[in-house]
């Protein structure tokens, strides 16, 4: 109810941009289970919406060509932050993709380089689609809270994934996922002739009336020439 509406700017642009051929999901680890990098290489995920097929082939591409994720479903278990995308998804293609869904929990500069250096190398040559899932400042006032986020979004709009990282790591801004963030734009570092829009902002207190402590939440999308 908080995050949604946010979420469905960038949505939104996805719908006019056609159907990809591959979906990445990225993800931070909240609940402390399983490995520090943790994919899944098979089966599918329920929604109220249907169920969510795993990219079984290229799931089993990433994981093998990566020294550092390891096959864990413990970590998927009590996670949200990869699943609040699938209705999304499911809503703009029905079952007419595939994901691939990475949980992390080591969320350091170098950590998530090699993800994004593993991703790219497998799915470059396709019509890829990379969700970096978190929130931005938790529970602070509404003021102090936009005022913070706005350096994490000023780094992401330049495309900075080691400012961003230490943002994060330095607790600067209180992101549970700036570590696929990072992925997000290591990966489009990679990347020539890419261009990054900002669409919207806005912290749960917009929602609710109440401005004394909030959550932050944006969407920005990144996208090839």
């Amino acid at each position: 109810m908080y995050s949604g509406p946010v979420a469905a700017n960038g949505y939104g642009k996805m719908a006019l941009d056609g159907v990809p051929e591959v979906v990445m999901i990225l993800g931070p680890n909240h609940t402390g289970y399983g490995s520090g990098v943790s994919i899944l290489t098979e089966g599918k995920w329920e929604t109220p919406l249907g169920s969510l097929e795993i990219d079984n082939h290229l799931a089993k591409q990433v994981q093998s060509s990566s020294e550092i994720m390891d096959v864990d479903e413990v970590a998927h278990r009590y996670e949200h932050s990869i699943e609040v995308q699938l209705p999304f998804l499911q809503f703009l293609y029905n079952t007419s993709v595939k994901f691939v869904p990475i949980c992390m929990m080591m969320q350091d500069l170098q950590t998530s380089r090699e993800i994004a250096t593993t991703i790219i190398n497998q799915i470059k040559e396709k019509n890829y689609l990379i969700i970096a899932s978190s929130d931005f400042t938790h529970y602070k006032p509404h003021d102090e809270a936009v005022r913070s986020d706005q350096t994490a979004i000023d780094a992401i709009m330049n495309l900075d994934d080691s400012k961003l990282n230490e943002l994060g790591d330095s607790n600067k801004v209180t992101m549970c996922g700036y570590g696929p963030i990072t992925v997000l734009l290591a990966a489009a570092r990679k990347m020539s002739n890419v261009k990054t829009e900002f669409l919207t902002y806005k912290t749960s207190g917009d929602i609710t009336g109440d401005k004394t402590s909030v959550v932050g939440y944006g969407s920005i999308i990144i996208t090839r020439q």
